[in-house]
């Protein structure tokens, strides 16, 4: 079950406007449960939704934009956990405080319910209560294979699974527009810019992509990366 946190901060960034979740809203956070009330708040680029170890009082869902959650090592390098898109829920915390901070990627706009709201809401309605558990059993899916990523796999290897994932996510007519840059990318896979730089560009020269400008890229040959991904 959801822990609240007895802090009574509010969110930065710039507010919208509250919006009742319901059925009919396809990036209503948790919809079915007409009781939920969520306010949409914008993010410039970078701008900071919040830090690390702060109190983790909101559940955020992407509606338009991207997000990142990362985490700050002792020597100054950055790690991003999760890269969040269009329809992604985030934010939901097993304790009281957020492990990762998280920042808009480019000019962002999320839906935000409180965290005790939503555990109220979870104790009264199966449907919200399922809803719940879909997200965290994800997020731990998606942790697990990014630790098997981090921990087993080559340079190259880590490029094309990268590359797989956001095209299931966001490719669109073929394309894929990665709104993230190079480095952050890097940051993600645990590689440098350099080394992702040299990735994309042996997978163009092998004819697996092609590149349109610095985060529009063609898949030519999936089963080929697919290959490069095991």
């Amino acid at each position: 079950m959801l822990t609240q946190s007895t802090s009574t901060s509010s969110p930065v960034g710039r507010k919208v406007a509250p919006v009742p979740c319901s059925a009919n809203d396809p990036f209503g956070v948790l919809t079915g449960h007409a009781g939920l009330i969520a306010t949409e708040f914008s993010y410039r680029k970078d701008e900071e939704i919040y830090g690390e170890d702060e109190p983790a009082e909101y559940v955020y869902q992407v509606i338009r934009g991207a997000v990142r959650t990362y985490k700050l090592l002792s020597d100054g390098r950055r790690q991003i956990g999760a890269f969040h898109l269009p329809g992604d829920v985030f934010g939901l915390e097993s304790g009281a405080a957020h492990r990762l901070a998280a920042e808009a990627i480019l000019d962002t706009t999320l839906r935000l319910v409180k965290r005790k709201s939503l555990e109220q809401a979870a104790q009264s309605d199966v449907r919200v209560a399922r809803d719940l558990w879909s997200i965290t059993s994800g997020e731990l899916q998606h942790a697990e294979n990014h630790m098997l990523l981090l921990g087993r796999k080559t340079a190259m290897e880590r490029v094309a699974t990268f590359l797989l994932e956001m095209d299931r996510r966001i490719a669109k007519t073929g394309m894929i527009a990665l709104p993230m840059c190079r480095r952050d990318i890097g940051d993600y896979l645990g590689l440098t810019l350099e080394t992702v730089s040299r990735a994309l560009s042996e997978l163009q020269q092998q004819g697996v992509l092609g590149l349109s400008g610095a985060r529009q890229i063609m898949l030519r040959n999936r089963e080929r990366l697919a290959d490069l991904e095991a």
